[in-house]
């Protein structure tokens, strides 16, 4: 404690842990020290001894009183329920109840209905906290939105926001995880996600949507045109899921599996088929001074990446399965040297495709700057083993480029524009990339994605409200700034007002 006098002369105390100041006259006694002590918010105990231990008036040790806070208990158990998936029952549990009676007899049951009310209110009050940061965000929401089947096969559709918080901060929230009814048509999904949107009041604010490639997306996504405000006539307005398309690609060719890639599948399954048969592997696994923890990976159909993680995992272990073809007699799928030469090749082709989709699945950094560099290494990757002297391989490059040029025969302009903006690339990355893959045509599509770049520039900077002549001079400027391509002071300003406008940082 520390004493001082107040403004009217009377010595006060001020609290060296919380700073609270009270009266500390003589005349008052020590009774204003005591009820603080007991509510100090900045009370810590060192001693766990002296926090659970007190002597009671006649010198005995006993439990100390806790300050039970019931207010306090409810949200937070109204927070473990929802957090967990927990039944709204969970509350009514006679055990869950014995439980909170030991560690406070004063405690209040609650029952399931009055749970369910304190998280309704506990979502109110999140939902009006996200409504503000919606409100501070300064610029346009990009959102994503995916449709979703239960077991019962009643449909959801889900929307979250990408943002840029008030502080430079990247913030994504899910907005809602609603019920639809069928038909999942594009106009019932347009109606929906207007209905969402508005809920929100995020209408007019909208930058784009990322969607998978069905169908009904793309309905959805001309109706919505005519009912949000958009950038560029909403020319932007759709994108479409880079990861998704990436996964459609490598699935059309992986469906012709070449036998070394089903030698290999045999061999996992046959190691993982009884527990002698593990502790066999296990053992030549030692035998060969491996690591053990890594494991061999089986594949599944809907997912092409474990193709890859299997090849991977079973090119680790290949000393472990050659050693065991040697020691067990009914071991007769293990490839031989030829087939193992070309399982190393096709898994260091699909090792880009996977590097690129665990670049495009990130969460916690921008994805938008990305695209073109790793499109760019996808499509001269496929280049180059169409023309491969591997069989195997140049059939399975041919049908993923099909695919590839159904969805990527053009570079997306809105992604371009992101990689212009990304220091490490500038201007002069897509100059050369519009040049390896259009060469003759690619001075004509270079200068066109030049307009669309200046024209949404020139488009955010009109919008913009701003007070310096110099500001406006660089607007009408704008394809000299990006021209130069500079380090100077002017530059780097107006390059992070059009990556703040964009929200692509």
């Amino acid at each position: 404690m520390i004493d001082e006098l107040d403004s009217l002369g009377r010595m006060q105390s001020k609290c060296m842990k919380c700073d609270a100041k009270y009266i500390a006259e003589s005349s008052h006694g020590t009774g204003n020290m005591l009820r603080h002590i007991r509510s100090c918010k900045g009370k810590v105990y060192r001693d766990i001894g002296q926090m659970i231990l007190q002597s009671n008036a006649s010198g005995a040790v006993e439990n100390r009183p806790s300050t039970f806070k019931f207010d306090e208990f409810r949200e937070i158990l109204a927070l473990a329920i929802a957090r967990h998936n927990l039944p709204l029952q969970f509350v009514e549990y006679e055990g869950i109840r014995a439980v909170f009676s030991y560690l406070c007899p004063e405690v209040k049951h609650v029952s399931r209905r009055t749970i369910k009310n304190d998280i309704m209110k506990i979502h109110a009050k999140e939902k009006t906290k996200l409504d503000e940061l919606l409100k501070r965000a300064p610029g346009r929401i990009a959102i994503t939105s995916d449709c979703w089947s239960s077991i019962t096969t009643d449909g959801y559709i889900s929307l979250t926001a990408h943002f840029i918080e008030k502080n430079w901060r990247l913030g994504k929230r899910v907005l809602a995880f609603s019920f639809i009814p069928p038909p999942h048509t594009g106009a019932a999904l347009a109606e929906k996600m207007t209905c969402l949107l508005k809920q929100w009041g995020i209408e007019k604010r909208i930058a784009s949507i990322t969607l998978d490639n069905a169908s009904s997306n793309d309905s959805m996504v001309e109706t919505l045109k005519y009912d949000l405000d958009l950038v560029s006539n909403g020319d932007y307005f759709h994108v479409r899921c880079c990861a998704h398309i990436l996964n459609l690609i490598v699935q059309e060719g992986l469906k012709e599996i070449d036998d070394a890639v089903l030698k290999v599948r045999e061999c996992v399954k046959y190691c993982k088929g009884s527990q002698g048969r593990k502790q066999k592997f296990l053992q030549c696994v030692q035998h060969v001074s491996l690591e053990s923890s890594r494991g061999l990976r089986q594949d599944v159909p809907t997912r092409w990446n474990s193709t890859y993680m299997m090849l991977d995992s079973a090119l680790f272990y290949k000393k472990a399965l050659l050693h065991m073809k040697a020691t067990d007699a009914n071991f007769v799928h293990c490839p031989n040297s030829d087939e193992w030469n070309r399982i190393e090749k096709i898994c260091k082709f699909l090792s880009v495709f996977h590097e690129v989709t665990l670049a495009f699945s990130g969460t916690k950094y921008p994805t938008s700057n990305l695209y073109f560099p790793n499109v760019l290494k996808v499509r001269l990757l496929l280049k180059e083993h169409m023309g491969s002297a591997d069989r195997f391989l140049k059939t399975m490059a041919t049908k993923m480029n099909e695919k590839f040029e159904k969805y990527w025969s053009d570079f997306s302009t809105i992604m371009a524009i992101a990689v212009v903006f990304d220091p490490r690339y500038k201007l002069q990355v897509v100059e050369w990339a519009y040049k390896k893959v259009y060469e003759q045509t690619a001075d004509f599509e270079l200068e066109l994605f030049k307009n669309k770049l200046f024209s949404l520039y020139n488009e955010y900077a009109s919008s913009t409200p701003t007070s310096t002549t110099k500001h406006d001079e660089n607007v009408r400027n704008a394809p000299a700034i990006v021209d130069q391509a500079s380090d100077s002071y002017m530059e780097v300003i107006y390059t992070l007002k059009v990556l703040f406008f964009f929200n692509l940082i």
